[in-house]
């Protein structure tokens, strides 16, 4: 997407609204955005085709799916190249309490984020499916006491030109 032109204020209304409800019928999203549902069919497959809109997922409540319990295990993997970084993400991704992963700079090579039902389930987690890994290195677990996603993503602003 990082040859996309930029939206313009409809497609990003577009976005908006349905970042807050992916199941909104076109019709109803066209009314918000104030724009003919057929011009909104139009934009919502561009949209896709162009990668800006790359699914519709429903958001779930962990716990009431018995994974109240939510971590963030930063892992440090040796050697750190792509022979090693490419299965490892793919191996993580598997892991049915994976629920993010991010590949990093810095002292740490990843960030996942984990939802199990109780501390037992974590410690068994880290030690059979991390721990036990030959290529992590190092990790460090937090608990996740709150989180929350910011919903809307906000739009690029724009760029003054000196």
């Amino acid at each position: 997407m990082t040859d996309s032109p930029p939206l313009d204020s409809v497609d990003a209304a577009i976005v908006r609204e349905l970042q807050n409800n992916a199941r909104l019928p076109n019709k109803e999203l066209a009314d918000l955005v104030g724009i003919a549902p057929s011009t909104c069919l139009i934009r919502v497959r561009a949209m896709r085709e162009r990668g800006v809109l790359t699914g519709f997922h429903a958001a779930v409540d962990l716990a009431a799916m018995g994974r109240p319990l939510r971590a963030v295990i930063a892992v440090r993997v040796r050697p750190h190249t792509r022979e090693v970084v490419a299965p490892f993400l793919d191996y993580v991704m598997t892991l049915p309490e994976t629920i993010a992963v991010s590949h990093m700079a810095g002292p740490d090579d990843f960030l996942v984020q984990v939802a199990v039902a109780d501390p037992t389930h974590l410690q068994q987690l880290i030690l059979d499916s991390f721990t036990s890994r030959r290529e992590v290195a190092q990790l460090h677990t937090q608990l996740v006491f709150e989180h929350r996603d910011k919903r809307p993503v906000p739009q690029r602003s724009p760029i003054s030109a000196p």
